[in-house]
């Protein structure tokens, strides 16, 4: 299993980083590489290092990180949006998006560090991980203290029913794109062209503003936000690490998770707070869950989530679904709208193993066995776990590295019908040798 899942991870090498996966993301996406980098540093640490700094690199003189920096050797045509849609280039010479995704790159830069202390690639880190920070804060963060998102791509759940509402004030425009994504997987399972007319609208208006105005889409996101405050809580250690003063990302980390049980809080997990309105989106999204990751988050906050996500979204099975299957929006097979995830999963049972290890073992199992019975997918049935999506997807092989190094192999029931069956499943010729994990 680790050596197919490093099979994965060599095949979608591209030389200084990881595409997502060959047909669908020929480029490098934001917090896929820092997913890549967690389970990279499994058993290359140096690979690890080279993919967060090779994201940094594209890094912006105002911080901020692009949720996508286009490879100049893929056609233009291959992607939609592509270079020509952004019109924008990092100080490096890289075109990139001008949209960012959810900040969880300073805890891979640091479990990245802890498989191979490397006090050298922290200190060389550490200032682009706090710019990245300070972007946020000044660019996005609203009088009660949150951070906001200004197009569903920055949440990295793109097409959650969470996003409905807040998608309603979005007038869609008139098509004048082809979408690529059709190309490689079924419509069935991905965004409606009213919903991708919106995104691009969206994109298209900010782009307009030189990527400043917010436009007609503004939300405080509960992941987003969680991620934010796990990475001042990371950088904190790695202020520590480095020999400067942590207390600064402390009591930013306190203070954010502060502001998110007093704004996004209510009724057992966490929400959307539109900031056009002032307004709680209520939902059904396991983005809700995800603070359970912030370190300072009060007992009873922790107990009511476990609740909440034993109640509305079945854990004790050992599968998180995107969306709560009771809720009508969800769907089993459409892109974030109740399938499951490998990184969301993996960000929850994070935020379990050391507060409910009772729980986070089923989820890491639960995690196991998808991509034992249907490979490297994109996303899964959260009821049979048929796979949905691309194939041989990196974040999906990286997390399992790091799921089965802390979580082992036992428990985890024998492979299943798909094995095998689709391209890039297990035993398939030509799987990366031992050699290759040395």
């Amino acid at each position: 299993m680790i050596r197919a899942a490093v099979r994965v991870l060599v095949s979608n090498w591209d030389g200084g980083y990881t595409i997502p996966s060959r047909r669908l993301y020929p480029h490098q996406w934001s917090w896929d590489s820092a997913f890549v980098a967690i389970g990279n540093a499994r058993w290359s640490p140096r690979r690890a290092r080279t993919e967060l700094l090779s994201l940094f690199g594209a890094q912006w003189y105002d911080g901020r990180v692009p949720h996508i920096v286009f490879n100049p050797a893929v056609p233009d045509g291959a992607y939609f949006p592509g270079p020509a849609f952004w019109r924008s280039r990092a100080p490096s010479g890289s075109a990139t998006s001008g949209l960012v995704q959810p900040p969880v790159h300073a805890l891979a830069a640091w479990k990245t560090h802890l498989a191979e202390p490397d006090v050298a690639f922290l200190r060389r880190i550490y200032p682009r991980l706090v710019a990245q920070q300070e972007f946020l804060r000044v660019a996005r963060r609203s009088p009660e203290g949150l951070v906001s998102i200004v197009h569903p791509w920055e949440s990295g759940m793109d097409n959650s029913p969470a996003w409905d509402l807040p998608l309603q004030a979005v007038e869609a425009g008139a098509a004048g794109f082809v979408r690529k994504d059709l190309d490689a997987v079924s419509a069935d399972e991905r965004p409606t062209d009213r919903d991708y007319q919106r995104y691009v609208a969206l994109a298209r208006a900010y782009r307009d503003s030189g990527y400043r105005d917010p436009g007609a889409f503004q939300v405080e996101d509960p992941l987003f936000n969680a991620a934010y405050g796990v990475a001042e809580s990371t950088l904190a250690k790695i202020a520590a690490e480095c020999g400067l003063d942590p207390a600064p990302h402390e009591r930013e980390a306190a203070s954010i998770t502060a502001a998110m049980v007093e704004h996004l809080y209510d009724d057992g997990l966490f929400h959307a707070r539109d900031v056009r309105t002032g307004c709680l989106v209520r939902s059904s999204s396991a983005a809700g869950l995800t603070p359970l990751l912030l370190p300072g988050l009060p007992r009873e906050i922790v107990n009511a989530l476990v609740g909440t996500a034993l109640d509305r979204f079945a854990l004790k099975d050992g599968v998180l679904p995107s969306y709560s299957p009771s809720a009508p929006e969800f769907d089993t097979a459409r892109y974030w709208r109740g399938p499951s995830w490998i990184n969301l999963a993996w960000l929850v049972w994070q935020g379990l193993k050391d507060r409910r290890p009772d729980l986070a073992a089923p989820l890491a199992e639960g995690m196991i066995a998808a991509v034992f019975g249907a490979g490297f997918r994109e996303y899964f049935d959260p009821f049979t776990l048929r796979g949905h999506g691309c194939h041989d997807f990196s974040w999906s092989a990286a997390l399992i590295l790091d799921v089965v190094a802390e979580h082992g192999l036992e428990g985890v029931p024998a492979a299943g019908g798909e094995v095998g069956e689709q391209p890039g499943g297990f035993g398939e010729a030509g799987d990366v040798g031992d050699h290759v994990l040395l």
